[in-house]
């Protein structure tokens, strides 16, 4: 977006590059009042971003004198307006996007306005990537059988974005099957600056999905918001924001031998959670950047959300250069990036001065080790070589009944020939035992988290109280499988290994070492073990060209790595069933098995319903793991089977070194193969471009769809808002632990038949088979308003002892589902609150945790703390987000959820500045206590006072 018009500083000039003149705006215009050139990198795109779209209202010279003279250690206090260049959204947050636009539109016609005026006004792309679901695997076929089996199930939504796509300005949509949104991004659509052939600034964007920062590897600016925010970005209103604290990463070194980009992302993100950057900017430099591949860089921006930073950023440099030319980036684009850049400050290379932060952290790369992350936290890092113990201290707290397996933990045996090819990194360990380090909080504990002295290191305290639901023993089962193989599943085995998510598939070096893994293991004879579900699903089309071109295919299938789909598949917990003779075996056994995926996420209850232990590794360790077939094994020390001399295989004799990924790399991937995939990115396949597409600028809903319906935001609403209404005779729908995030909230993975969300799809003619996911019928309100809360994992204090979506309607004091307590709460006009712990809502941005919440009645949440997104999310429904006081919890206050709840004067207090982190008193029968509106700026204030962003925003537009 160029310009606004105002120039309070002469910051507009012309930067010439070849026979082009662009117009920018120049950030040394404040460099005789403000020391800009130290700025930290993000923050100079931002005083860009500022100096662009000053308006003398929304965009004042004081906001930009402000960031200008930056305070490294100031609490952040000061709002700005952030205008992205463009928006990203992927189909789960995309579809429910573009159905509230749809019905803004009916909105602005029933109010007297012009549909029209619904239009985007910032770009935005949308990439069909979350629909794919893993149902066959292990076969030739699975590509095709997965791919015809989305599009019957997804056809009402597919065309329903066709509609979308011609109705709507300035929206494109990738077609399904052609890969990852971020991954896309990174690979296509990003351009670091943009280029409107008039004007040049910075690439911005902001997207529905909490991994968009996957983009700030290649120096673009850019961040995870709710779809609710998007929508509001989409239609030109700037994103409300304090100016940062910005976090210095120090990196110097480089990775040693059988080290990956995984490895070195899980430490980044295990020490970053640590230190404690939840709503900081994190910014990477020193010279260890440049010994880190762009793809690497992509990898940590990736898992920003995983430690809770808003971006995680670095430079543009030469590296980045080489990746845009290399991904097929037109030359004449990347002379300006350079020129541009170079010009602006924003340019980095060795020996540059140090930009100031707010904090410094610093990691040695050559410090960094294989490593996992599980069994329910990607910052819950562990070493390969203490794995063993880390799931035997997993299975303890999982299943504490179950007393783990038996014997004591291994003693690592001494290396065989060939661990000196890895320099030390396979070699022989120390004995180790399960107390030795932390896991995550198993059923009915609670683990207190809190700063130390140490930045914010967390310290965890941990109470038990098991509650085992009966005492049917735990053993091992027996099985039978599909293919008629004879097994025993028990703890700890290995039943899911997925190569999977953007987070590495966009990174060829992880990649081709899992495929050259998996040509020496089954050039040595090794096989994955037939109870693991074996998957391969990239990011990118071009992942299976340089696959193929390096004939690495054929061992990849050997294994059962077969392609399964351009998609996130089970990351997102699209993994599919299992074999049904193990998924009966382990609900028999009540056995705690475990996934490995190559993915960024892997909270409880995310990647399968039959899955209690979840472990993120490098794609090799993906392929590792479905070799060994256990977590119960060191496989620094342990054998994964023997050859067919009898000769004992080890991880360390198959394990690829840099040398061989770096020559088939080099050999295999080559430019000419992004060009020809993103080519006709949008065109999609003679099943997309087949649908049959509705025209017109407003939507024609259909009253019998189970995919897209009328959503009611809109309903009756008036050209003004009213005042806000106190909260009187309220209920406790929910009170949560620690930790809570949106997979906990929001409606995900499949959907049961004896749920709420499946009765209603049944009493609509929808057979349990055809059912599809919760995140594949985000368009339909009725479905996710059943399914939210509604997580097989949720404990719920009003319940004790139960896991699922259940609740005790008061003051009956009858246990039923949390839906169905919400709608007789409705019947007789009670509103809702929910109390919760620390770091409530993190987690995905998923907008319709905050959604399904407002449906359900709820008119508050109290928590001790919130991840960013999902406050903002809240607001954005109009949900008030209250703070306990500092040092209170709803446990310290006596609070048991069975009060009746009142928040007055609401009207009164949340106005203008004066509610920004205003005291509210709260009454629980016959106790008072102070809370905090977590209202953090003006603009989100206005947001509650019209009941949500969207409102707001269609009362302006109707003005």
């Amino acid at each position: 977006m160029d310009s606004k018009g105002s120039d309070s500083f002469g910051a507009r000039s012309q930067l010439r590059i070849g026979d082009r003149t662009r117009t920018i705006h120049r950030i040394d215009a404040l460099a005789d009042r403000f020391d800009v050139a130290s700025l930290p990198y993000s923050l100079k795109v931002l005083l860009e971003n500022l100096l662009r779209t000053e308006d003398g209202q929304f965009v004042t010279a004081g906001d930009i004198e402000a960031l200008a003279g930056w305070d490294a250690a100031a609490t952040p206090s000061r709002e700005i307006a952030f205008t992205p260049a463009r928006v990203l959204l992927q189909d789960f947050t995309g579809v429910p996007a573009v159905v509230d636009l749809a019905a803004m539109r009916d909105a602005m016609a029933e109010l007297g306005g012009d549909p029209q005026r619904i239009n985007p006004l910032s770009p935005a792309d949308l990439v069909i990537d979350h629909s794919v679901v893993a149902d066959v695997a292990g076969m030739a076929s699975a590509f095709q059988r997965n791919a015809d089996l989305e599009f019957q199930r997804n056809q009402e939504r597919y065309t329903f974005l066709r509609w979308g796509q011609q109705a709507f300005d300035g929206f494109r949509v990738v077609p399904p099957d052609t890969g990852i949104v971020h991954q896309v991004n990174l690979e296509h659509l990003a351009s670091v600056i943009m280029d409107t052939g008039e004007a040049a600034y910075p690439d911005t964007l902001v997207g529905t999905d909490s991994h968009t920062p996957m983009v700030n590897g290649l120096g673009v600016l850019g961040w995870g918001v709710g779809g609710i925010e998007a929508e509001a970005a989409m239609l030109g209103q700037a994103v409300s924001m304090l100016i940062p604290q910005v976090i210095g990463f120090r990196l110097r070194g480089e990775l040693p031998e059988g080290a990956t980009a995984t490895d070195l992302v899980l430490t980044v993100t295990q020490q970053l959670r640590r230190h404690g950057v939840v709503g900081a900017f994190v910014e990477f430099f020193g010279s260890g950047i440049a010994k880190v591949p762009l793809a690497n860089r992509a990898t940590i921006g990736n898992m920003s959300p995983e430690y809770g930073s808003t971006v995680a950023i670095f430079p543009v440099d030469a590296t980045t250069l080489d990746y845009m030319r290399f991904t097929g980036r037109d030359d004449e684009h990347i002379a300006l990036v350079e020129a541009y850049t170079r010009e602006q400050g924003l340019f980095w290379e060795p020996g540059a001065p140090d930009p100031r932060y707010t904090a410094t952290l610093e990691l040695d790369l050559s410090t960094v080790e294989p490593s996992l992350a599980g069994p329910s936290r990607p910052q819950d890092r562990v070493s390969l070589s203490k794995a063993p113990a880390g799931f035997r201290a997993a299975l303890a707290d999982v299943l504490p009944e179950a007393g783990g397996p038996q014997g004591p933990p291994r003693k690592a045996g001494v290396p065989s020939q060939g661990a000196d090819d890895l320099h030390g990194i396979f070699t022989e360990t120390d004995e180790i035992s399960a107390e030795s380090f932390p896991a995550s909080d198993p059923p009915g504990a609670r683990a207190h988290v809190g700063e130390s002295a140490n930045h914010g290191e967390e310290e965890r305290e941990r109470t038990f109280d098991p509650s085992p639901s009966d005492d049917r023993p735990r053993n091992p089962v027996a099985t039978t499988l599909a293919n008629g193989a004879d097994v025993t599943v028990d703890h700890g085995h290995v039943v899911l290994a997925a190569i999977t998510s953007c987070t590495n598939t966009s990174n060829p070096s992880v990649m081709i070492a899992a495929g050259l893994l998996a040509k020496k293991a089954v050039e040595r004879g090794l096989a994955s073990k037939p109870w693991v579900k074996t998957s391969l699903a990239p990011g990118s089309q071009v992942v299976m060209d340089y696959y193929e071109r390096a004939g690495l295919v054929p061992y990849l299938e050997k294994l059962g790595f077969h392609l399964v789909g351009f998609g996130c598949t089970t990351c997102i917990g699209n993994s599919g069933p299992l074999d049904p003779a193990v998924s009966k075996a382990v609900a028999d056994g009540e056995l705690a098995v475990a996934a490995v995926l190559s993915g960024n996420r892997n909270f409880e209850g995310r990647i399968n319903p039959d899955v209690r232990l979840n472990y993120l590794g490098s794609p090799p360790l993906v392929i590792a793991y479905a070799l060994a077939g256990t977590m119960d094994v060191n496989l620094t020390s342990d054998a994964l089977g023997t050859d067919a001399e009898g000769r004992e295989v080890y991880l360390r004799d198959i394990w690829p070194t840099t040398q061989e990924i770096e020559d088939t790399v080099r050999d295999s991937v080559t430019r000419e193969m992004f060009v020809t995939r993103y080519a006709d990115v949008f065109t999609g396949d003679e099943r997309w471009s087949s649908l049959q597409t509705p025209t017109g600028e407003r939507f024609a809903w259909d009253d019998s769809s189970t995919y897209v319906r009328q959503p009611p935001f809109f309903q009756d609403m008036a050209p003004q808002p009213e005042p806000l209404a106190d909260i009187t005779g309220a209920r406790v729908l929910a009170v949560l632990g620690d930790s809570v995030t949106t997979d906990h909230i929001s409606p995900a993975g499949v959907i049961k038949r004896d749920s709420p969300a499946g009765r209603y799809l049944m009493e609509h003619g929808v057979e349990p088979a055809s059912f599809n996911s919760y995140g594949s019928r985000r368009g339909n309100h009725e479905v996710m308003l059943r399914g939210t809360f509604a997580n097989i994992r949720l404990r719920n204090r009003l319940v004790p002892g139960v896991e699922g979506g259940m609740t005790v309607h008061l003051p009956s004091d009858e246990q039923m589902s949390i839906f169905d307590a919400a709608m007789r709460y409705a019947e007789d006009d009670i509103p809702l609150v929910v109390l919760a712990g620390k770091e409530y809502g993190s987690g995905s941005s998923r907008d319709w945790a905050a959604k399904g919440t407002l449906l359900l009645g709820v008119r508050a949440v109290i928590a001790e703390s919130y991840e960013r997104i999902h406050r903002s999310n809240l607001i954005g429904m109009g949900i008030l987000p209250l703070q306990f006081a500092e040092g209170e919890t709803a446990e310290s206050l006596g609070l048991s959820g069975q009060e009746t709840f009142a928040i007055s004067g609401l009207d009164e207090r949340l106005q203008g500045a004066q509610a920004v982190s205003a005291p509210l008193q709260v009454t629980a029968d016959d106790r008072t206590f102070t809370v905090v509106a977590r209202l953090d700026t003006p603009m989100e204030v206005a947001y509650l006072r019209h009941g949500g962003i969207l409102p707001y925003v269609l009362r302006q537009l109707l003005r």
